[in-house]
């Protein structure tokens, strides 16, 4: 294990059946303590904050998993108009946030354009970087949002084995998913994706080819985290995916992108909150923290979650006082 772990920090890309030996190590104390110092190396003991907002729940998709699904007639549906978004994410700067997270599901009352208006009106107020996450665009509209001033695009990929992609996305296939993230590189965003841990039929290697997949892109950010089935989707009798599976696959990321951005998944707080701070020691350096105004966050459940929002300026003093008990710096 130790030649193959000093190969990887060489930079030498190890295969899929050696990320699934060290996944399935028995003892993954030595692995984390790695991820952990190349973390350290490369981003010190910085956790940057994120605010994130979710500023519309409907979406045209049928991802098997979401409680976002355009099948699922139980969710009331909303959409923040133009002017509320900007507003939220002003208010967002003022408390401290230098990014903002823009997230919705795929919703196409959003035009290219009136994203890009809204990109544009808060570049205009605020010196926010402005990551966009809205599904799966047209190149051009890609291109366009690149020009109005968005920095990052997310886009996870969720699994990188097609069958099982297939199976839990009848709206898409992952050669679409896979094109969009490569457009997006090209266009010079920094990059976002990231997978599941615990969808039915995952194994090790499925895992493994997550993992190679984000090196492939390269990915500059991969939100890895379990996952948590929702009682009003074909899944909702499925187990949670394991903590324990999400920090391996967290500290391996980190070894083979040593620079990327990873951060600790809502979703890991919601089964565990004590890992969500543990995985800082595994290689994560993000942290993301919702400013969705409470009338319309307790409706935005992709997965059952008892997080609330409050006031958005006494959430950002929380968190970094709980950044500060880990030892780490909150920026």
């Amino acid at each position: 294990m130790n030649k193959l772990l000093t190969r990887i920090q060489s930079g030498i890309l190890p295969s899929q059946e050696e990320l699934v030996y060290l996944l399935s190590q028995d003892d993954f104390s030595e692995i984390y303590a790695l991820a952990d110092r190349v973390r350290f190396e490369n981003h010190g003991d910085i956790i940057n904050v994120r605010a994130i907002l979710e500023f519309s729940n409907y979406c045209k998709r049928r991802c098997r998993y979401c409680g976002l699904n355009a099948e699922n007639k139980k969710v009331f549906r909303y959409r923040m108009m133009p002017h509320e978004i900007v507003q939220v994410s002003v208010r967002a700067w003022d408390a401290g946030y230098k990014t903002i997270v823009l997230q919705s599901g795929e919703d196409s009352w959003y035009t290219a354009e009136i994203l890009g208006d809204i990109v544009k009106k808060i570049k205009a107020q605020t010196e926010m970087a402005i990551t966009l996450s809205c599904g799966e665009l047209k190149d051009e509209s890609f291109a366009y949002l690149r020009e109005c001033g968005a920095d990052r695009y997310l886009l996870k990929h969720e699994t990188a084995d097609e069958d099982i992609y297939a199976s839990l996305h009848p709206c898409g296939s992952l050669e679409e998913r896979l094109h969009a993230l490569k457009t997006i590189k090209t266009l010079g965003y920094e990059t976002g994706s990231g997978f599941m841990i615990g969808l039915p039929g995952q194994t090790l290697f499925t895992i493994a080819k997550d993992i190679l997949t984000l090196h492939s892109i390269p990915i500059d950010m991969a939100g890895i985290g379990p996952f948590i089935s929702h009682p009003d989707t074909t899944l909702g009798s499925m187990p949670n995916g394991s903590t324990e599976l999400t920090k391996r696959a967290v500290a391996l990321t980190r070894l083979l992108l040593p620079k990327a951005n990873l951060p600790a998944t809502t979703s890991l707080g919601v089964i565990n909150a004590s890992e969500k701070d543990h995985i800082f020691s595994c290689g994560a350096n993000i942290i993301m923290r919702k400013v969705t105004p409470q009338k319309y966050e307790e409706h935005y459940n992709i997965y059952p979650s008892e997080i609330k929002v409050n006031d958005i300026l006494e959430e950002r003093k929380i968190l970094e006082k709980q950044i500060k008990s880990l030892g780490r710096v909150p920026v």
